[in-house]
């Protein structure tokens, strides 16, 4: 599930005047289509990105290639399972020894020691996109073997403060760490755009709930429809929550796998079976309709030990369509939601103000108005401004490299 991707500016900064004077950058990622995600997304954003002004050179999951521009030279490796894609990725690296690279990107901590081993043999700058679960990884091994590399990085790219927090808190320095938040498509549309998928889910004129992403423990639904949506159904007895996702197959914690019967034989205990609606994932086309078809967007993001929300992209994405948020201000979601425009930042665990900010944006500030604000404060997380910062932060790096 993927929302629209937008044109990048032909040159988000003009940091290099010739083709002779390209930084040669390799990035190595396992976040790409057709894998799914907000990570994936960003990753095929960056790549967009540094196709504009750098000498690219890839190495992604099998079948990437159909996703990407024409141009750019790939290594695809198998994505999974995890453990063939980090053996596979690494015989890649070994591949290019002979090329000489000023900069090593990682799209995620995931690559950060395959990034450091490539940037050590070119004596080149290494980089890491991280997103903070791949901070707060408890496994063991991860501990051991890819945290050590993560402090050693040249730069790390932080998808939020939260994150960056994150990444300091783990040895990472302060002085190496940038936030640049991922940006969104702002897309063309109004309310009317919403009307086919009510029609396709005979939601008519029923108020809509929205939730959108992957169905893992850490994003709450379960404890939501137990402690919230009960409320909510209280004072709007036609309130449906729709829910657009998939279990999580490829995620690095948490897994999914039921959540979606789980989810429905809980609304059905609670006697609101007909207050749930899973779709399962969709097209762009689809949930673009479903943003402009909502009321409002619930994103009910729990604390869990060893998992979190690095950001909350699809809060900035709810706002690009006029779709106001409510959400927990855990991990990273406090950059992606600003309270009174884009919707409600709520108290961790106070299922009682959610659900009474959920009721407060259903009944009381006119949709119009809420729209309207919601799409200001999008507009300051486009993926041109993503490409500019981006840039920016890796041309600086490899300015101030001797090469």
């Amino acid at each position: 599930m993927f929302s629209g991707w937008c044109r990048l500016a032909s040159a988000p900064t003009q940091a290099f005047s010739d083709v002779s004077s390209m930084p040669r950058i390799l990035l190595i990622t396992r976040n790409l289509p057709p894998l799914r995600g907000g990570m994936e997304r960003l990753n095929l954003h960056m790549v967009r990105s540094l196709m504009e002004w750098s000498d690219l050179t890839l190495i992604g999951p099998s079948g990437c290639r159909s996703y990407l521009p024409d141009g750019l030279e790939i290594f695809e490796v198998p994505a999974r399972p995890l453990w063939r894609f980090l053996l596979s990725a690494r015989r890649a690296v070994v591949r290019v020894y002979s090329r000489h690279f000023d900069l090593v990107l990682a799209g995620s901590g995931l690559a950060a020691p395959l990034a450091r081993k490539a940037a050590k043999h070119s004596n080149a700058s290494s980089i890491a996109y991280v997103h903070g679960l791949d901070l707060v990884v408890s496994h063991p091994l991860y501990r051991l073997f890819w945290l050590p590399h993560l402090r050693r990085l040249d730069l790390a790219l932080a998808n939020s403060r939260n994150t960056a927090n994150l990444a300091a808190q783990r040895g990472v320095a302060r002085g190496q760490i940038q936030v640049i938040h991922p940006g969104v498509s702002l897309p063309a549309g109004s309310p009317e755009t919403g009307r086919g998928f009510r029609n396709r889910y005979q939601l008519g004129q029923r108020p809509v709930l929205l939730s959108v992403g992957r169905l893992t423990p850490r994003k709450g639904l379960s404890e939501f429809i137990g402690h919230s949506m009960v409320e909510v159904r209280a004072k709007y007895p036609e309130a449906v929550l729709v829910v657009i996702g998939d279990e999580a197959p490829d995620a690095l914690s948490g897994s999914g796998q039921g959540s979606g019967a789980s989810l429905r034989k809980l609304a059905a205990e609670l006697g609101i079976g007909d207050a749930l609606l899973m779709t399962g994932p969709c097209d762009d086309a689809t949930l673009a309709q479903a943003y402009f078809a909502a009321d409002v967007h619930v994103f009910p993001v729990r604390e869990v030990p060893g998992d979190v929300e690095g950001f909350g992209m699809v809060a900035i994405e709810a706002a690009a369509h006029g779709l106001p948020t409510v959400a927990f201000a855990v991990g990273g979601v406090p950059d992606a939601v600003r309270t009174g425009h884009s919707g409600y930042l709520v108290e961790p665990g106070n299922y009682q103000e959610f659900a009474g900010r959920v009721c407060e944006i259903l009944g009381s500030k006119g949709k119009t108005e809420w729209a309207q604000t919601a799409r200001n404060f999008a507009e300051g997380f486009t993926w041109d401004i993503f490409a500019i910062r981006l840039s920016a932060a890796l041309s600086a790096d490899y300015r101030k490299t001797p090469k």
